[in-house]
């Protein structure tokens, strides 16, 4: 387990392809026992099919399947996955001839054990495998010797990527493909934590029909980018267990040169985002304490019920406020009104 921003546990999970359901069904059982959240793919197609919606901490890979073999599955993510690079795959197969593990580590295996399983040995080899991966990126993102070149050559300075990673919710920037040219490290721990979304070279959400959406909203924007038009538009991610949501707000970056992001992505997790400070809103959007308050509440995942109870005043009191919220601001929904807190306090921290 990896413990997140938020102090929580992170279970780490793991895809698991084999075509013996039996025996699948006994490695997921175990994995989830043992602490790890964990899914199943039948063959080589699925498991690239699940690959396009979850981003696993760790691949287990049968090599003996019918159509697509394992080595065919692992030389296929390697080619076409690149952002799925730092994910080890390990080999789990029947063959322990000394020519095949030979091979199956030459085809680029991170490790390979033997049936029949022993789960021990298993689960050891998975968490040793998933703890030398994290302190790899660990280690990365302290050196920072790639990721200087890689702001550069998308038209951001290093010092932007430093001030937006002292942010407290995610940030992603993006073109009009929904390309990832930049994801600060609270948007990282985001995807990491909630599994609603994922940063890869392309940002996907967790259907296909979400993804859509979020690829319509972000071309909307760098459309009005193009257009000098600065426009705002919201969307909600459910959590793949179906214990709250995280959202999105896409903003146009009106005004970029040309190679320079056309859109940013505002992320926020209700459940955790803390509340801006209220003195901020205050001095920036002429609010009251109370409707700074109120503002607050809602910027950090809040209902209106919610408000009332927290600040000891009536819903209609509530109403009355946002009423004034969305007067000064210029707004007319919620949504809105918290895209453009999100927003301005991006620019000004």
């Amino acid at each position: 387990m990896e413990i997140s921003s938020s102090g929580q546990e992170t279970r780490s999970l793991i895809l698991c392809v084999e075509d013996e359901p039996e025996l699948r069904a006994d490695i997921l059982e175990e994995l989830r026992a043992s602490g790890h959240e964990a899914i199943g793919a039948a063959d080589g197609p699925g498991a690239l099919d699940l690959l396009d919606t979850v981003r696993p901490d760790l691949i287990l890979c049968d090599i003996s399947m019918p159509g697509m073999d394992g080595y065919q599955v692992l030389e296929t993510v390697r080619q076409r996955r690149r952002d799925l690079g730092d994910v080890p795959f390990v080999f789990l197969t029947a063959l322990n001839q000394r020519a095949e593990v030979i091979s199956g580590k030459r085809s680029g295996a991170d490790d390979y054990l033997v049936k029949p399983i022993d789960f021990d040995l298993l689960l050891a080899s998975i968490d040793a495998r998933i703890a030398q991966a994290r302190r790899i990126r660990a280690l990365h993102r302290v050196e920072g010797g790639e990721a200087a070149p890689a702001l550069e050559e998308r038209g951001l300075s290093r010092l932007e990527g430093e001030v937006l990673d002292l942010l407290s919710f995610g940030v992603i920037l993006t073109n009009r493909e929904c390309e990832v040219l930049f994801a600060n490290v609270a948007a990282q721990r985001l995807a990491d934590a909630s599994r609603c979304f994922f940063l890869r070279q392309h940002l996907r959400a967790g259907s296909s029909d979400l993804s859509a959406r979020l690829r319509g909203l972000v071309s909307e924007a760098v459309a009005a980018a193009e257009a000098g038009s600065d426009i705002m538009r919201g969307m909600s991610l459910p959590r793949p267990d179906c214990n709250g949501e995280i959202m999105l707000v896409i903003c146009s970056l009106p005004g970029q040169n040309a190679g320079r992001p056309m859109a940013a992505i505002f992320i926020s997790d209700p459940a955790r985002q803390p509340a801006p400070p209220e003195h901020m809103m205050a001095s920036l959007f002429g609010l009251t304490p109370a409707e700074a308050q109120v503002a607050g509440g809602l910027v950090a995942g809040r209902r209106t019920a919610d408000i009332a109870q927290d600040l000891k005043i009536s819903q209609t009191t509530v109403a009355f406020h946002l009423r004034n919220l969305f007067e000064k601001t210029g707004t007319n929904r919620q949504v809105d009104l918290v895209a453009l807190v999100m927003k301005t306090l991006a620019s000004v921290k």
